[in-house]
């Protein structure tokens, strides 16, 4: 096949007259960005995460490849995407948990009560790492959506149980008064077991029904699975810890930090008497 030139007086010339036609190996575009010309290299990982293997790789090609003057590196696609969005989650993450704050401050106005929430509020998130280590999941901007939604239920649930134990207590001194007798330390559990107890019921009813209604999608297939599982992980896995963290865990805290406040009462009891 003879491929011609038209001139513009309507003469076709044979292009090979005109030029020198040879195949040679080469890029089958020209790509530009930035008014620089580029060449992409597409890389599948497997095993790590896209942060992980970007840095390990940076290493590797800061001490092994020197690159000519006018050639610079820029990583680009889901790397790029995670920066954009770890950016976001640096002061999401924070205004998250101030907003937590403020609102069980106002809730309860009592800065213990707000700090036994808190303290306790990571062996929530117990659940949610392991269960990512066992799925072989790596920490990625969905986790990281997953564990502020998690922290949120967990807050939700610990409040809750709160309530019940400080209408527990308050009950308790109520009676004392009534008695003008001392609370004793039987008295004092016996009351804070009556108020957890109370919840036991409601708490597993809404970490079941959590768990499985995340459960379809943590194990679901199709388009946007990946992305949906790994913000499911840490709700599914961390509503099993947040069990333990609200039935066992928050009531042993909340009756050792208001020890002292039924002291205080059975001391200002004994000074009434007198």
């Amino acid at each position: 096949m003879i491929a011609y030139v038209v001139t513009p007086n309507g003469q076709r010339i044979a292009l090979g007259d005109v030029a020198e036609i040879r195949v040679e190996n080469g890029p089958p575009g020209i790509k530009s960005e930035n008014a620089r010309i580029n060449g992409w290299t597409f890389i599948d990982i497997d095993g790590v995460d896209v942060g992980t293997y970007v840095e390990s790789a940076r290493e590797y090609l800061a001490s092994n490849l020197i690159l000519p003057a006018g050639y610079s590196i820029t990583w680009a696609g889901q790397y790029e995407y995670m920066e954009r969005a770890k950016e976001k989650l640096s002061y999401v993450l924070p205004l998250t948990l101030a907003i937590i704050l403020i609102l069980l401050y106002l809730n309860f106005r009592a800065f213990s009560e707000v700090a036994i929430i808190i303290v306790t509020l990571p062996m929530a998130m117990i659940g949610g790492l392991w269960l990512m280590y066992f799925e072989g999941f790596n920490f990625s901007v969905a986790v990281g959506v997953g564990f502020i939604a998690l922290a949120g239920v967990a807050v939700e649930i610990g409040v809750i149980m709160l309530v019940y134990l400080n209408q527990a207590l308050k009950e308790l001194k109520e009676n004392a008064t009534e008695r003008a007798q001392h609370i004793s330390d039987d008295e004092y559990r016996e009351a804070l077991l009556h108020g957890g107890g109370l919840r036991v019921r409601p708490v597993m009813m809404t970490v079941a029904t959590i768990i499985i209604g995340l459960l379809p999608i943590l194990y679901g297939s199709g388009t946007g699975s990946e992305v949906m599982s790994r913000i499911a992980a840490p709700m599914v896995g961390g509503m099993t810890s947040a069990v333990l963290l609200t039935l066992i865990v928050l009531p042993a805290i909340y009756s050792i930090v208001k020890k002292s406040e039924v002291n205080s009462f059975n001391k200002k009891l004994s000074n009434a008497a007198e």
